[in-house]
């Protein structure tokens, strides 16, 4: 059996503690030279909307003000298979001379160390930048269903919205293995919002995610009391779960329950160590292999500098994101204690992983607004149009979202102020599947 200890009290208890970023020193001339005038591309292996890419625009909008010649940042969002899209497009395709940044999801050293295929990199071998969040999970459940605690979920089957190879999928398949819980996932979500989006409208009752999106994607619809957290998964209490009575997934760990599963307690625990070291990686950005050491050096003071800037941390409170920096150091010895597991442990984690049964497809219905186009900003990557009265916006993504103007194919850039157009998308303020318009 593995040992998690050097994880979960050595580096992620720094990192728990919120370490305090180094000062940003001067740099060489040679350093302010090479990325004066340059410009960063921060690829985002999530959907817009999200965490991920609500964390990564709020880098963007700051980061330059810390880096020797002040480049410029631009956001791009290359999501699929749990950002492994992205991954595989920094470390094999994109320059590796500093000026591409990847904004991965947390699980996605795990899922390369585990074997799984699809990744062409080794996440050890990434140069991690750091990240701004020590993420606790959650899994919430609508209250409409008048299920009023996890341990309920050992009785009744509970719909869970799943969009993707990620907590929303991973984590009630690992309780129902190690457990005996009766989760029942619906894949097919595009998104973490899409995913909330599908709550609110009944098609499921609940999803797991990190507490910081849970909170910023549900809004009032948790806050007016439609949905509640039923338990908490991470190596320590957070202090606001906590305060909120919101138990840890460790509390339900029991010999009874082990002997239904065939999963030993001591099992189930390390399981779980491994599952959640990740967590403490919140929400990790990385450069590739390759990338000249002092300039990955200069990027790490930066990012440790930027999250203890006054301007930064009011811009983080406005929209309501927490900021507890993990160092790129911190993650870089998280993955290489996860790359260390032993190949027995690590396969028998990945079968626990996946839901046994047949898992249920959502139907992702798609909204159709119609009416003049009434503004456009960041170069038409958001569109805004007059709905029966009422202003909505629509994200238009330059490669997924399919653009026709009078019938014929075009690029975004073409859509001016006064056209008529239809957005197809999940809903107002997501991004759009298709944009028809008319001069």
């Amino acid at each position: 059996m593995i040992s998690f200890k050097s994880i979960s009290s050595g580096v992620l208890a720094g990192a728990l503690a919120s370490v305090v970023g180094l000062g940003l020193p001067a740099q060489s001339a040679q350093a302010a030279d090479f990325y004066k005038g340059k410009r960063i591309k921060m690829i985002i292996g999530s959907s817009p909307g999200g965490g991920y890419d609500t964390y990564a625009r709020m880098i963007s909008r700051h980061f330059g003000r810390f880096v020797p010649g002040a480049p410029r940042f631009l956001v791009q969002n290359k999501d699929g298979a749990g950002s492994i899209v992205t991954a595989n497009f920094v470390v094999n395709v994109a320059p590796k001379d500093g000026t591409v940044i990847a904004g991965l999801q947390r699980n996605l050293a795990l899922v390369q160390i585990m074997g799984t295929k699809g990744p062409r990199f080794k996440a050890k071998n990434l140069q991690w930048l750091g990240s701004l969040a020590n993420e606790a999970g959650v899994c919430v459940v609508a209250t409409r269903t008048g299920i009023k605690s996890f341990e309920e979920a050992f009785s009744k089957t509970i719909l869970m919205a799943g969009f993707g190879p990620n907590d929303s999928e991973i984590q009630p398949a690992l309780f129902n293995n190690t457990l005996g819980t009766k989760f029942q996932i619906i894949k097919g979500y595009p998104s973490s919002t899409t995913g909330n989006m599908a709550i609110q409208r009944k098609e499921a009752e609940g999803l797991c995610q990190s507490w910081s999106s849970f909170k910023h994607i549900a809004g009032r619809f948790y806050s007016d009391g439609h949905i509640k957290p039923l338990v908490q998964m991470s190596l320590v209490p957070h202090p606001e779960l906590k305060k909120m009575g919101i138990p840890m997934i460790y509390d339900f760990i029991t010999e009874e329950r082990a002997k239904k599963t065939g999963i030993s307690t001591a099992e189930t625990r390390a399981h779980f160590n491994l599952l959640f070291a990740a967590k403490a990686m919140g929400r990790p950005f990385a450069l590739a292999p390759g990338v000249p050491k002092d300039r990955i050096k200069i990027l790490r003071t930066a990012f440790n500098a930027m999250a203890k800037d006054s301007k930064f941390l009011s811009d983080a409170a406005k929209i309501k994101r927490e900021v507890n920096l993990v160092t790129g150091q911190e993650i870089q010895k998280i993955v290489e204690g996860m790359a260390a597991t032993p190949k027995a442990v690590l396969a028998k984690l990945e079968g626990l992983m996946k839901f046994r049964g047949k898992a249920k497809v959502a139907v992702v219905k798609m909204a159709r607004h119609t009416g003049k186009v009434t503004k456009t900003k960041r170069g038409n990557r958001r569109i805004y149009l007059k709905h029966k009265g009422k202003e909505v916006k629509a994200k238009v993504s330059g490669s997924r979202t399919k653009v026709t103007i009078n019938g014929k194919k075009a690029k975004r850039k073409a859509i001016k102020v006064g056209m008529t157009c239809t957005f197809v998308y999940p809903g107002a303020g997501q991004e759009a599947k298709q944009v028809i318009c008319k001069k």
